[in-house]
């Protein structure tokens, strides 16, 4: 039987956080730090926290996410999904231990006709996406152990993302408007977390795939538009409203940041290494609708 693991979590409300801290509970010690312990917009003072714990496994769950805020915020966004994670791997290569990262879809333009592959070459729409490539780069360069985790479209219960968004408009609403021609992989909170521990438990037991970066997104494929209607067609099983669905281009619901137009990721490498593979989409959705209340 493997020995408890003291393990470092950095942030602590976000939805990946807050499924780890669930997930992962029995394996050990978990020290979950939010921004008042540990504030990533400061770099350098994560080195001393790391320190002074001495984990046996640092999770980096922390991040600047808000990708429309970040173009008026590069500085800070840079801070917290570039340098700071680069201390993480340099502070977790000191110590000899292994640092798990997770980063996105947004390193890609959405160019590519198939789906992306971790050989791909990275070129990010804006700055969340190129501070996020950044922070990559930064961890590779620091030489110790590492899994840098991409995935995408995430949504849980708990915080602000589409899921929960959908369900409130799709009730308050007659009809909605949803992008259509962006195609990705919904993922749910849950399935990194649930990976994430799969992972740890190969590394614990000596199954070691190569580090280095891995796509982690839930199996299949949908736009946002079939997302919102997997969530509405939910509402109309359990007798509940739902606004009429109209799908719209990326062109007709501007924002600040760019989105790339083909989020799909190609998993397969990560089950060939460490055999870990995840759920189709839609199965996973209706596994964390289970648990709502």
């Amino acid at each position: 039987m493997n020995a408890p693991l003291r393990i470092l979590i950095s942030g602590q409300q976000g939805q990946v956080s807050q499924a780890l801290q669930q997930h992962l509970q029995n394996m050990g010690e978990l020290i979950v730090l939010g921004r008042d312990q540990l504030d990533l917009s400061q770099p350098e003072s994560i080195r001393p926290v790391v320190r002074d714990i001495k984990p046996d496994l640092i999770i980096n769950a922390a991040a600047h996410t808000a990708v429309d805020q970040a173009e008026s915020e590069p500085d800070l966004a840079f801070a917290i999904n570039a340098t700071s994670p680069g201390v993480f791997a340099e502070e977790a290569a000191a110590l000899g231990v292994p640092l798990i990262h997770y980063s996105t879809d947004y390193v890609f333009d959405g160019s590519k006709a198939g789906a992306w592959v971790e050989a791909d070459t990275p070129n990010p729409l804006g700055v969340y996406g190129n501070s996020k490539l950044a922070g990559e780069r930064a961890i590779a360069a620091a030489g110790g152990q590492h899994l840098i985790l991409r995935t995408s479209w995430v949504y849980s219960l708990t915080g602000r993302n589409f899921l929960l968004t959908m369900q409130r408009l799709l009730q308050e609403r007659e009809k909605l408007s949803i992008v259509a021609d962006q195609i990705g992989a919904p993922t749910w909170a849950g399935t990194i977390a649930a990976s994430t521990g799969a992972l740890i438990e190969r590394w614990r037991d000596g199954a070691l795939g190569a580090w280095g970066v891995y796509h982690l997104t839930a199996s299949g494929e949908t736009s946002w538009f079939g997302f919102a209607e997997a969530i509405g067609q939910q509402l109309i099983n359990s007798g509940k409203p739902c606004a009429a669905l109209e799908p719209i281009a990326s062109s007709a619901y501007p924002t600040p940041a760019a989105r790339p137009l083909n989020s799909r990721l190609d998993c397969s490498l990560l089950q060939r290494e460490w055999g870990v593979s995840q759920p189709d989409w839609h199965d996973a959705l209706l596994e964390c609708l289970a648990q709502q209340r």
